[in-house]
């Protein structure tokens, strides 16, 4: 009898212990639960700020299928017209793939150069003691506060000096110098959120601190480097000043200095700026593909230590 009892009341108390309790009554809402009408606004919100992140990229694409250069003026008759003429003749009539070369290898090679550069300095400062660590880091911080003005004509004579006007070595380097400031602070306190046992378990192995950074820390960093690779890459993208002024003959232009050979002072051809500007945009999404799933995590991952 007793041990009847005693085992009803442990199943009772499973059943307690499992059971998530009782319902909430009909038309009352659970803590943390989303009403109709609160759902309704987000998705609202979100909708429109979609529409107006979008609506910038829909109307080139739709200037750009518009035959003559005036249509941006008066963009309701381009409907009635649309052709693909206008990427035909960049693809055919320009130096479309000359600057499709030219801006891959100065971009590619800014983001390895770069991201290898401050991914070891961003590891030095987070792990190494060493006199002025605080202030070298403090250092590169200031080297993103000259305006590009200020740096265009030492950086020039640099170049000149070495050789490297109108090559991409030159272009590269430059890119570099104003990628890897950002990039080692951000990798360094990326760095700071992996725990330091991890580099004394490497030396208990008998690696090298190379080693254990490159083995050990590097794959745990994969966000934090998607980032700076991100940010290496557009960085070298879309900057004008620089190339530009460093780079001399046609073929070497990237497609941001190739973009101003369709306007001159007489004259715009609006249409097929628009036709490049949307093939342009091809890289840089495929890129952005590439790193989008360490990207959201890189960007909030090391904000909270430094």
């Amino acid at each position: 009898m007793s041990t009847t009892t005693v085992e009803t009341k442990a199943s009772a108390g499973r059943r307690t212990t499992a059971d998530p309790g009782p319902a909430a009554p009909r038309g009352q809402r659970r803590r943390g639960e989303v009403g109709f009408a609160g759902a309704f606004v987000s998705h609202a919100i979100l909708t429109g700020a979609s529409l107006v992140a979008l609506f910038p990229i829909g109307w080139l694409v739709y200037l750009s299928l518009g035959p003559d250069k005036d249509d941006y003026l008066h963009p309701e008759r381009i409907f009635g017209k649309m052709t693909f003429d206008n990427y035909t003749f960049v693809l055919q009539k320009t130096s479309f793939f000359d600057w499709l070369v030219s801006t891959l290898v100065v971009s590619l090679g800014t983001t390895v150069i770069g991201v290898l550069i401050a991914a070891t300095t961003g590891y030095a400062v987070s792990r190494m003691r060493f006199p002025g660590y605080r202030k070298f880091m403090w250092v590169l911080l200031v080297t993103q506060m000259f305006p590009v003005a200020v740096l265009m004509v030492p950086m020039y004579e640099i170049l000149s000096e070495l050789q490297l006007i109108d090559s991409y070595l030159g272009l590269i380097l430059v890119y570099c110098s104003t990628a890897v400031p950002y990039c080692a602070w951000l990798l360094k306190g990326y760095f700071d959120t992996i725990p330091f046992e991890i580099d004394e378990a490497g030396r208990v192995d008998g690696l090298t601190p190379f080693g254990t950074f490159a083995r050990l820390i590097l794959p745990l960093a994969k966000p934090g480097l998607a980032v700076a690779a991100f940010y290496s890459f557009i960085t070298a993208f879309g900057e004008v000043a620089f190339a530009s002024t460093f780079m001399l003959s046609d073929t070497k232009y990237t497609f941001a200095v190739g973009l101003q050979s369709f306007v001159s002072e007489h004259d715009a051809q609006r249409n097929l700026m628009a036709a490049t500007a949307v093939l342009v945009a091809i890289p840089v999404s495929a890129f952005f593909y590439v790193v989008q799933k360490n990207l959201v995590t890189g960007l909030t991952a090391g904000g909270t230590k430094g």
